[in-house]
């Protein structure tokens, strides 16, 4: 941890006051293990990925209407569900009739992989992903699938898997977080809590971005010159390293401690990375900055911001939903308008960062992940809604060491249940962690007395979703 090292705003500080080169902040020695962002437990195996992005598609969509097409539903629209399978309890009990998909699917690429119309721009990259039919969550409920998807645990309070990834491996970069939640406008039920560190120390937590203009609140500088802003740091630093003479070591004021240093760094950092004034005017439509709805151009420009994160070395990016008006891709009425509201703000930026990855060479070292907390019911709610469905979903992931242009997994005949190689959430985290070169297992932190995991005491390697090296 942090102590008295020439490292940090401190040594920055005085470097800046006593003009000394050998000590300016492009001086720091990257390799330090003091240093934030640095890993400070390292790999157990080569890795296939080195940085995750995670498409949080909040809501949770509809596997039947987006990359699991049921025939089923067809043939026997509007009849009772109960003539074909027993119905269980859902979140509003209100069940209705079997209900088709609105949208038609479409073969794509050499792999033949079924989109739904919802996603053409999406479908155009099917040879690039691995689709996971038979996720399956332990809770029907919003707030509690937030916090088992981001956490691993349905209780508010546990470390979130980007804390897990940051706490393992860091950052690459030392003037940016090693864990950024790039907000488009919608946190999810469950909140902050979905992003924190929990347990762990604080400074492993996400740290939320806009995707556009100041992008992070409270890290301008007040003062009225940097070397007043220095001195006033310097002072802070030796407080602090008081503070820990005296007291002894703390991990809320080595967080703190921490923190500060990487503010420091970040007031450089984030004006540049905010700007796109490098980015070709060919690349930015490509991602859909210049669209005309409104929901497609912010999600457009987390994508994009997403990309030049990995870019610069950051270790686990997560991208929220922008707002359509609707409720998310929680469509319990109006499935058809709320779902091509939710799938045209994300399908073509979504589709540019897979091909702008793969073109830039970083594809086979971006882990990509889409994913809702749980799906949504074959039946409708009322006439023309979906319920919760937490028993047969569907994910996918994209780069990153994963088996391209695949299918794992199956749901029923009508898309009701997993019923083939059923994946739970703590399966996902633990190939995540692995394609990162991380052994899930081996991965803890010590508190309340147990060897804590973000897998629990759960969880495997889905090997058939990797690649072979």
């Amino acid at each position: 941890m942090l102590r008295r090292t020439a490292s940090g705003f401190g040594a920055v500080a005085l470097a800046a006051l006593t003009a000394d080169p050998a000590f300016t902040s492009e001086a720091v020695d990257t390799n330090s293990p003091t240093l934030l962002g640095n890993a400070l437990h390292g790999l157990h195996h080569p890795p296939r990925a080195k940085n995750i992005i995670f498409l949080y598609m909040d809501g949770g969509p509809s596997q039947v209407d987006t990359f699991d097409p049921k025939p089923m539903l067809t043939k026997f629209n509007g009849r009772e569900p109960s003539e074909f399978f027993a119905v269980e309890p859902t979140q509003f009990n209100n069940t209705g009739k079997v209900l088709d998909s609105p949208w038609k699917f479409t073969n794509y690429g050499e792999s033949g992989l079924p989109v739904s119309g919802l996603f053409p721009h999406v479908g155009t990259c099917a040879d690039e992903l691995a689709v996971v039919r038979s996720m399956v969550s332990e809770f029907p409920e919003h707030t509690f699938a937030n916090y088992f998807l981001h956490t691993g645990s349905g209780l508010q309070g546990r470390p979130s898997m980007g804390a897990w990834v940051n706490y393992g491996l860091g950052s690459e970069s030392q003037n940016l977080p090693g864990f950024i939640v790039i907000n488009g406008g919608l946190i999810p039920p469950g909140g902050l809590d979905c992003f924190g560190s929990g347990f762990l120390p604080a400074s492993y937590q996400g740290s939320v971005f806009k995707p556009s203009g100041s992008a992070v609140a409270n890290i301008q500088r007040t003062e009225k010159s940097a070397e007043a802003q220095l001195r006033k740091l310097a002072l802070v630093r030796g407080l602090d390293d008081m503070s820990v003479e005296h007291f002894g070591k703390h991990d809320s004021l080595e967080s703190a401690i921490q923190n500060y240093e990487l503010a420091y760094q970040m007031q450089m950092a984030v004006p540049e990375l905010m700007s796109l004034a490098d980015e070709p005017a060919s690349i930015q439509s490509m991602y859909g900055i210049d669209a005309k709805y409104g929901p497609t151009k912010i999600y457009a420009a987390q994508c994009l911001l997403a990309r030049r994160l990995v870019e610069r070395g950051v270790r686990f990016i997560e991208l929220t939903c922008p707002s359509v008006g609707a409720d998310r891709w929680d469509q319990h009425s109006k499935l058809k308008e709320g779902h091509e509201n939710n799938a045209r703000a994300v399908d073509q930026p979504i589709a540019a960062l897979l091909k702008d990855l793969r073109q830039r060479g970083m594809l086979d070292e971006t882990l990509v992940v889409w994913a809702g907390e749980f799906g949504r019911t074959p039946f409708a709610q009322g006439s023309n809604g979906r319920d919760h469905n937490p028993q047969g979903f569907t994910i996918w992931m994209a780069g990153g060491g994963v088996r391209a242009g695949t299918v794992y997994g199956a749901t029923d005949e009508f898309g009701y249940k997993a019923i083939e190689n059923r994946m739970e959430v703590h399966d996902l985290h633990a190939t995540m962690l692995h394609l990162l070169g991380v052994d899930h297992t081996r991965s803890t932190f010590r508190f309340g007395g147990r060897d804590m995991r973000l897998t629990d005491v759960k969880g495997h390697v889905v090997e058939d979703l990797i690649a072979s090296s």
